[in-house]
């Protein structure tokens, strides 16, 4: 046997790993969200009915950045059978640690005149925190946006997985983790900002931030890694990984049994959910403006799930369509029913529960066999 066919069976694999209707819908979504909307944002006048706004630049950016959290925890829940109610942590690390780049490009242009950032001028620190040396430059930061999140994954999953903690168990956990992070992040004295977090960002590699360069750069770079994510997600659960993973999800003890070690293919796809999750923070701050504590609440992370549910688990395309539907019935609401979002997202994830168990997928799924049958 030569060479190239021995290489042959994995470089189909990988193009065989999403069938021809995703290729076309890949390329689709790649035409509108890295050419089409930059191009109507950038150069059709404002007052053309043509023209995209920079609001409508920034919301799609933001939803694209919380579709790549849905994915990510679809990874887990869907295909490990993890069910994490803290993966609302490694989103804010992501973002803490890229904002505290952006922070130290505010430089002598902020409020108080002073390299430090603003609020530390503030609270009256005399220089920076040792924590935060290497963050004037963007190389490390990024670096820091994918070691931050690993290091805390890989440090909880090895316990946690080692010792077996799984199931509802496991999700308590989660959950208590991160509130235990976000009261941290809010005590002033951790050099974070406080309950304010970091805001009035005013550069990126000297570039001015709220330009409409930067916002569509921003926004292509997020639908980028969205595209990313899923060719990764899509090759990990066709593969051999992928089957034993779900193996793991279905039958943890039968798949001990004949030799396997759950520990490590857990761990994998943890320590790698978190680092989507931190790259998906670190783009979603500077679209957004700001990142506070209350990124890592708990109802946050729950939300997340709640995505993931209303799209449809274990489908990789259900969490993106799931987090797009509920942030713009989100944008919708709390704007006219502010009030009510709380119980609209409560009678949401109640109905999908009893009525739609497999998601908006798996309703169109079960259209369409109608329709053939």
């Amino acid at each position: 046997m030569t060479t190239d066919t021995m290489r042959t069976p994995l470089t189909l694999r990988f193009l065989n790993a999403m069938p021809r209707t995703g290729w076309i819908a890949m390329a689709v979504f790649a035409a509108i969200t890295l050419v089409i909307m930059p191009a109507l944002h950038l150069f059709v006048s404002p007052d053309s009915a043509l023209h995209v706004s920079g609001y409508v630049i920034t919301l799609g950016g933001k939803i694209l950045c919380y579709a790549i959290v849905a994915v990510a925890m679809d990874l887990i829940w869907g295909y490990a059978g993890i069910l994490s109610l803290g993966h609302g942590l490694f989103f804010a690390l992501g973002g803490y640690a890229f904002g505290m780049y952006l922070m130290r490009q505010i430089g002598r242009d902020g409020s108080y005149q002073s390299d430090l950032p603003d609020f530390m001028v503030f609270l009256d620190w005399k220089e920076l925190p040792w924590y935060w040396a290497g963050s004037d430059s963007f190389v490390f930061s990024l670096l820091l946006v994918l070691a931050l999140p690993a290091v805390v994954a890989y440090v909880f999953g090895y316990f946690a997985f080692r010792s077996r903690i799984k199931g509802v168990y496991f999700s308590i956990i989660t959950q208590a983790l991160t509130f235990a992070a976000m009261l941290l992040f809010f005590r002033n004295e951790t050099g974070f900002g406080g309950n304010n977090g970091f805001t009035d960002f005013k550069r990126i590699l000297g570039y001015d931030i709220t330009s409409p360069e930067m916002r569509a750069t921003l926004f292509a770079l997020s639908a980028l890694v969205l595209m990313f994510t899923l060719l990764l997600g899509r090759y990990l659960t066709t593969s051999k990984y992928g089957r034993v993973l779900a193996a793991i999800r279905d039958a943890e003890s039968r798949v001990m049994f004949i030799g396997y070690n759950p520990l490590h293919y857990k761990l994998f796809i943890w320590v790698l959910s978190a680092v989507l999750c931190g790259i998906a923070g670190a783009l979603y701050v500077p679209q957004v403006g700001i990142i506070n504590p209350g990124e890592m609440s708990p109802a946050n992370s729950i939300e997340l799930a709640i995505w993931v549910a209303v799209g449809g688990r274990g489908t990789l395309i259900g969490p993106v369509i799931g987090a797009g539907l509920v942030n713009l019935f989100k944008s919708v609401f709390t704007v006219a029913f502010p009030e009510y979002w709380l119980f609209f997202l409560g009678a949401l994830f109640v109905g999908v529960t009893l009525w739609l168990p497999e998601g908006v997928v798996g309703l169109w799924k079960r259209i369409r066999n109608r329709g053939a049958a």
